[in-house]
């Protein structure tokens, strides 16, 4: 393979334990002659010990911005916001193709600086299924906090755990009713995993996916205790909630999260909040009487950094591997220059080329 130089940098966000590239992982790369240089970093789950024992070369946390010039960024969540250029390649979530807050101002610093957003939303197949994603891991964790609320059970801050801790806190309890749960998208990776969890707390959720959300109906979705939403939309589409719905005095619907926390997009199939809740304060009251309380983190699967970590690691790393322009690179390439030529005066990204 063509010599390739990944630069594993450290996630700023003081919550984000998890890594795109485990350590097992980053063996298999070097092995195959890839440079790998991992930053430091405190929070993540894997220590830097385990990336040096395999041949990776470590270096002090936020120095991408001086690698060199064809070293390729790897990374997760969102950059800093200097420098003002970004020169490199970079492979991480983007969030910059749908007209999300502050997505005009990224693809500009892009712009500017002649570098790349390989986004990893967009590493797809020929069929447009993305071929790395954490979403069972973030369906399930969404669903487990939205049962330990609904029950009176979630304590914050949240901090990061085990799969078999949660799962012991998920179990039902003597005297733990069930109740009416429903997953949307639930044939997808996040609803899935939403489907895992809650069948874990013992409960049977009704499943819906694209043939219900076609023909929504709202009264049905409003008798439900509990929603678990797992679906992500490019295009107009129905609302899954609206201000009425809220104000409904009949509604049942008490426990909300959103798993795709895609505030800020014009196609946000629940517009009914337009801030993220965090590890601090997972949870928000929408509405009182009758009340209905929203968890929606944007980063669910950190919650169990270890195994969201070793899952889209094995998946993506063999992409890593065939890193190029062709294939899934270059479909994500076409998809961050047509978005850089969407790009208004003001700086925005127009979302319309997602229809």
């Amino acid at each position: 393979m063509t010599e390739l130089h990944l630069w594993l940098r450290h996630e700023t966000r003081t919550t984000e334990r998890r890594t795109p590239v485990a350590p097992s992982d980053a063996r298999r790369l070097v092995a195959a002659g890839v440079t790998l240089t991992v930053e430091e970093s405190p929070q993540r789950v894997f220590p830097c010990e385990a990336y040096e024992a395999v041949g990776c070369r470590v270096v002090e946390a936020g120095s991408w911005t001086g690698a060199p010039a064809d070293a390729v960024i790897v990374g997760l969540k969102e950059l800093p916001d200097g420098p003002a250029e970004l020169r490199h390649r970079h492979i991480f979530f983007g969030h910059a193709y749908k007209a999300q807050p502050g997505a005009g101002a990224l693809l500009r610093r892009f712009v500017a600086g002649g570098g790349t957003l390989f986004d990893l939303e967009y590493l797809v197949d020929e069929d447009g299924r993305r071929l790395a994603a954490f979403g069972y891991w973030a369906g399930y964790v969404g669903a487990a906090l939205a049962v330990l609320h609904h029950r009176g059970a979630l304590t914050a801050p949240l901090r990061p755990t085990s799969k078999k801790e949660l799962d012991d806190g998920l179990h039902p309890a003597s005297g733990d009713e069930p109740f009416a749960s429903l997953v949307i998208g639930a044939l997808g990776r996040s609803g899935r995993g939403a489907r895992a969890a809650l069948a874990e707390a013992g409960l049977e959720p009704t499943c819906w996916d694209l043939p219900e959300t076609r023909a929504l109906d709202r009264p049905a979705l409003l008798a439900h205790e509990l929603m678990v939403n797992t679906v992500l939309t490019t295009g107009p589409s129905t609302p899954f909630l609206t201000g009425k719905d809220l104000a409904e005095p009949d509604r049942r619907l008490r426990t909300v999260c959103d798993v795709t926390c895609d505030v800020g997009s014009p196609y946000n199939v629940l517009p009914v909040y337009d801030t993220v809740t965090d590890w601090a304060d997972p949870v928000r009251r929408l509405h009182e009487r009758p009340a209905l309380d929203l968890i929606a983190i944007d980063n669910l699967p950190s919650l169990l950094p270890e195994e969201a970590s070793t899952d889209f690691s094995a998946a993506l790393t063999p992409l890593l591997l065939e890193f190029g322009v062709g294939g899934e690179w270059g479909r994500c390439l076409d998809r961050f220059t047509q978005a850089c030529r969407d790009l208004e005066p003001d700086g925005r990204e127009n979302g319309s080329s997602d229809a």
